[in-house]
């Protein structure tokens, strides 16, 4: 991880980016998994991006490496909020139909991470239970501070459908307003363009496919 820094630091294309570690299970732990690792970066369009991920050196060497791996394009419809205090991505609103990605990233403070972990477990069993999520997984940059959360749905009214409902996640959300659990937060979604390679042996996007036919 500590060398794949400086690879990303004399790329030339690269925008913004993080490498991310994950937590046990589907990563909505404060239990870190050294076996699954996640690079988050931006490119200035689909097929630099698509070159570099699969030409540069630092994305080979992590391929080479592991058992399996996944990469997921995404073009950002909507952000708000900063991540180590920059807005990193320029979205473009697009209302066309397909799947959709959402990104939530936060820095919580050190006085409310018991609170916060106490109420993940519940969130991650609600999530889990939705027929619509196609994927998720819980990463970030420090453990148990650093929290990122990826999902990817059919289209935005069936994640739309998923915020609103009452239950751990609806609470959660009250809790961080009302409570201000959190220094920093981001909020996005992307349209989701394309994947390459595997995760657990097949596509996720497979399943949306499948839902749609």
């Amino acid at each position: 991880m500590g060398a794949a820094r400086l690879s990303f630091m004399r790329m030339k294309d690269v925008g913004f980016w993080k490498l991310c570690g994950s937590g046990t299970g589907e990563g909505f732990t404060p239990r870190p998994n050294t076996a699954v690792w996640a690079i988050l970066a931006t490119w200035p369009d689909e097929e630099t991006a698509r070159r570099n991920c699969r030409e540069t050196p630092v994305y080979r060497r992590w391929r080479a490496h592991a058992s399996e791996d996944w990469t997921v394009f995404m073009s950002p419809t909507s952000a708000r909020g900063a991540w180590s205090g920059v807005e990193p991505f320029q979205a473009e609103p697009d209302a066309s139909p397909g799947p959709i990605a959402a990104l939530t990233r936060a820095t919580v403070k050190p006085s409310v991470l018991a609170k916060f972990w106490g109420r993940v477990p519940d969130i991650q069993n609600v999530i889990g239970d939705d027929p619509n999520v196609a994927f998720k997984i819980g990463i970030g940059e420090v453990p148990w501070l650093h929290q990122v959360t990826f999902s990817i749905w059919p289209d935005q009214a069936s994640m739309d459908a998923f915020a609103r409902k009452s239950g751990p996640h609806a609470r959660a959300i009250r809790a961080v307003r009302e409570e201000g659990w959190f220094k920093e937060e981001l909020y996005a979604r992307f349209r989701v363009l394309g994947d390459a390679g595997q995760w657990g042996g097949h596509s996720p996007l497979d399943r949306l496919e499948r839902t749609a036919a």
